[in-house]
């Protein structure tokens, strides 16, 4: 046969060519990485401290932090925010079920919240939750399910 062309009409193809498949592949990934940096950009604005759901939680550890700086757990004044590690363990030690709920002032800068988190981890915390002050929902807005 001219042309050079070693196939029958009886025999099949026995190799793939996987190079579309690996451009395809390349440019779908390349779509993905622009497209979830678009989403997370999007999310920063945030004001948490008010939700129209917030309920009433059992709280068993109270944190609350205060736009002047001071911590307060379950009422009473910490001369600083690493104080808290030694309460935590203790009320860990107590109960392993603890809850601890953090309700931190507007105005209490990120790092902070994120600070006294860790804190509560380092001391085998893990249930964390963050009081809210209840609002009325926003016209229009679905209220959020009932959780089961």
């Amino acid at each position: 046969m001219a042309g050079g062309s070693n196939l029958d009409g009886d025999e099949g193809i026995v190799g793939i060519n996987v190079t579309p498949l690996v451009d395809i592949t390349l440019v779908l990934l390349i779509i993905f990485m622009v497209t979830a940096k678009i989403i997370v950009s999007q999310s920063l604005p945030l004001d948490l401290p008010k939700a129209a759901t917030g309920q009433d939680v059992q709280v068993v550890f109270a944190i609350e932090l205060t736009a002047a700086g001071e911590t307060l757990v379950d009422q009473k004044k910490l001369p600083a925010d690493d104080a808290l590690l030694a309460l935590a363990r203790e009320a860990h030690a107590k109960n392993p079920e603890l809850r601890a709920v953090i309700r931190a002032d507007t105005t209490v800068q990120h790092g902070r919240v994120i600070r006294v988190m860790d804190l509560l981890k380092q001391a085998g915390v893990t249930k964390i939750a963050f009081g809210v002050t209840p609002t009325s929902l926003e016209p229009g807005a679905a209220p959020a399910p009932a959780p089961h």
